[in-house]
């Protein structure tokens, strides 16, 4: 066999070894490569968010003055407060396009007059007492907390809600009530996940690429817990538990390789501090 033969042969085995090396590679890495640039999207996307609530909620709060009665204290009217409501949702461009779930009238000591649905299961509930730090509200412009509100969990698995509150003024700077708003963790972890999908729909289809999508979970974390998308298997939000997603992420972005029933799934986290202090988004990814 002369030289360039035997040049030819060792090619080919490198060539082999390369082939075979990259098929042995776990496909988990890619995964977990391809999460840290969806992880970096969603914290771009709860920014935006959060910025339409902190732009658009003190404008609307500016225009709650008329739903209460001018020198009489509040309209009880619940139906007049509904309509109220939606009145400032459709006037304030970025409540209109707010990811929020509820928008609510609460009176000058927390209890809430009416919400934007139907039912309405706020109605009287003292929204002081499920999240303190809404009192705040009157010394500042804008607030934003979380807590717990029991009449809005689904399921049996822990959530969480975000809200953010304005002071409600007369026009000689005393305050009246406040316009509140929010989401539950696990609704928007929804809303995040669907937007993701979406946006790797429409690179496909800008490429031309018939292939298929990947396998996504996304969910958002704080100190207290890991809150997914409501149809997420459990064990895969048990999963993103055990990797310690505010220690992992305390330096910046994070990403690795696990395993959930067998399956490689690639994951990647990132915290969001508009949302709130030690939260973030996390997902899943598995290619199929």
């Amino acid at each position: 066999m002369n030289a360039p033969s035997l040049r030819g042969l060792g090619l080919l085995v490198l060539g082999t070894f390369a082939v075979l090396s990259g098929a042995c590679k776990d496909p988990g890495e890619k995964s977990s490569t391809l999460a840290a640039e969806h992880a970096t999207f969603l914290a771009t996307l709860v920014d935006k968010d959060v910025g339409e609530v902190e732009r658009g909620l003190p404008e609307g709060a500016k225009r709650a003055t008329a739903t209460f009665a001018d020198g009489a204290g509040i309209q009880r009217d619940p139906q007049q407060v509904r309509k109220g409501l939606q009145k400032i949702q459709r006037d304030v461009s970025d409540l209109l396009v707010a990811k929020s779930t509820f928008f609510a009238l609460v009176d000058d000591k927390g209890i809430a007059i009416r919400n934007n649905l139907e039912p309405d299961a706020m109605a009287g509930k003292d929204l002081f007492s499920l999240f303190p730090a809404l009192k705040t509200a009157d010394a500042t412009p804008f607030v934003t907390t979380v807590g717990q509100f029991p009449e809005a969990a689904i399921g049996p698995r822990p959530d969480r809600t975000w809200v953010a509150g304005c002071p409600v003024k007369k026009d000689d700077g005393k305050i009246i009530g406040y316009y509140v708003t929010g989401w539950s963790y696990r609704g928007f972890a929804h809303h995040l996940q669907e937007s993701l999908l979406a946006d790797l729909k429409g690179k496909l289809l800008a490429a031309g690429d018939t292939g298929k999508l990947p396998i996504l979970y996304v969910a958002v974390f704080d100190a207290n817990g890991v809150y997914a998308e409501r149809q997420t298997p459990e064990i895969n939000e048990t999963t993103l538990a055990g990797l310690k997603l505010g220690e992992a992420t305390a330096a910046g972005p994070a990403h690795g390789v696990v395993k959930v029933t067998e399956r490689s799934y690639g994951w990647a986290a990132a915290r969001t501090p508009k949302l709130g202090k030690d939260t973030g988004v996390a997902i899943l990814r598995s290619e199929i």
